[in-house]
């Protein structure tokens, strides 16, 4: 777990922030993970997890992301923002549909949207609580809300707590990190997968950044 003056030097300046324990956990990949070695090398240090620093938000960008590619997802969210000066839940309760659907957003993700503002509006989600309730219990409270689904709350675990040890299964640039790493371009099932990331516990969201940015060397935000 990132420390308290870590996480809130991050939330707030939305920086690039390496964790405070992401050189134990590149120093713990590398001595266990052969593949580990030669990539976590070739990446620099400056370069690493970056939050919004708005719990919202990073969900918001989450949902836009779903099912398309990174750089449409960008370009979707850089619009997405425009719509309102301030992009708070009140804020996106207030807008039209069709503002939204011009910023090019799908009529499912739009109301996906609108449900996400109103449990936060509403109070609907225990975010007093979330640095003291594990993984699997964050991941059952974001996935009752529609349109957040495991990966989308996977990836507020990584992006938005800085958990250490999430595997997000369902992630495509994971997949094909590991595919293209340890097994030569061959399809891998989420078994084999599995297995592999086995070897990075428990710093299995610092091993699944590199296998992103083997694939993608720019970082990927939410």
């Amino acid at each position: 777990m990132v420390t308290k003056v870590a996480k809130k030097t991050a939330k707030s300046a939305g920086e690039l922030l390496a964790p405070d324990y992401w050189e134990d956990a590149c120093a713990a990949l590398m001595k266990q993970d052969r593949i580990m070695r030669k990539i976590i090398p070739k990446y620099p240090k400056a370069e690493f997890l970056k939050t919004r620093g708005d719990a919202f938000q990073t969900l918001a960008r989450a949902i836009v992301g779903q099912q398309i590619s990174v750089k449409a997802a960008q370009s979707v969210w850089d619009r997405v923002l425009k719509t309102t000066k301030h992009f708070t839940p009140s804020a996106v309760l207030k807008l039209e549909m069709m503002q939204l659907r011009e910023a090019g957003l799908s009529v499912r993700k739009v109301e996906y949207m609108k449900d996400l503002a109103q449990h936060f509006e509403n109070g609907g989600l225990h975010a007093a609580n979330w640095d003291a309730l594990d993984d699997e219990t964050i991941i059952a409270e974001l996935t009752a809300i529609r349109g957040i689904g495991r990966w989308t709350a996977e990836m507020f675990l990584i992006f938005y707590l800085m958990r250490p040890d999430v595997l997000p299964l369902d992630d495509i640039g994971l997949i094909k990190g590991i595919s293209v790493a340890y097994f030569s371009k061959e399809p891998v099932s989420r078994s084999e997968a599995k297995e592999v990331a086995a070897n990075w516990a428990p710093w299995r969201t610092v091993a699944t950044w590199y296998m992103w940015r083997s694939m993608d060397p720019i970082p990927v935000e939410y």
